[in-house]
């Protein structure tokens, strides 16, 4: 049962189903530094986001606990393969934690094709890609954020850098970081905020006001 229940609570914000979701959003339960890399190729589109994800010890140790089959105190690259499929599997419906916006248009994103796990000093790590569901030519405005609508995770980025442009057309394009502050996107929502906890227990769209995010215009 153990290992059901933290298969089903891997980044899929069980939370959700078990406390309330002011509780949720009061209190992540899972600490994540992540690193995004937004990519065009070389026709002027979007081609891929990349996606380092480092998670903090506790939440670390119980995964060990959970997946270290052998009981060799370390995850071997079977189990470290089982993590990784495990967290491909539960997180498709929530679009990979990804928030993508083109000219105010929201574009999901396809099935990575694996994410890879990896242990290392103590801590989890998910590496991974996903591609735009759709054709992304860089036009207009677009956004790109990462974050868990169920609140059940928070997910950072330490510094600026942590969200990277690669490709020259890209690059080229003006772009941004934005970091919301949360008192004043609760200031801002009260109302708002309040009847979508409430009504929607699995979590909702409005906790992307409170997500770090790069910003393009070209």
């Amino acid at each position: 049962m153990r290992r059901t229940l933290s298969s089903r609570g891997l980044l899929a914000g069980l939370a959700a189903a078990l406390i309330l979701p002011a509780q949720a959003f009061a209190h992540p339960h899972i600490f994540a530094e992540a690193r995004l890399e937004v990519v065009s190729d070389d026709t002027g589109h979007i081609s891929q986001l990349r996606n380092v994800w480092r998670f903090d010890e506790l939440f670390s140790a119980s995964v060990l606990l959970d997946f270290d089959k052998n009981s060799n105190a370390t995850l071997d690259p079977d189990e470290l393969a089982e993590v990784g499929q495990t967290v491909l599997d539960s997180l498709s419906e929530y679009n990979y934690y990804t928030t993508i916006y083109d000219n105010g248009k929201l574009v999901k994103v396809s099935k990575p094709d694996a994410i890879h796990a990896d242990f290392k000093d103590n801590q989890l790590l998910l590496i991974f890609a996903v591609k735009p569901a759709e054709s992304m030519p860089l036009k207009g405005t677009m956004s790109f954020g990462i974050y868990d609508p169920t609140l059940y995770t928070a997910i950072d980025f330490p510094s600026d850098g942590d969200l990277a442009v690669v490709g020259d057309k890209l690059a080229a394009c003006q772009h941004k970081v934005v970091r919301p502050d949360p008192d004043e996107v609760i200031s801002q929502n009260q109302s708002t905020l309040t009847d979508a906890f409430f009504t929607d227990p699995t979590g909702t769209d409005m906790s992307k006001l409170f997500a770090t995010r790069i910003e393009f215009t070209c």
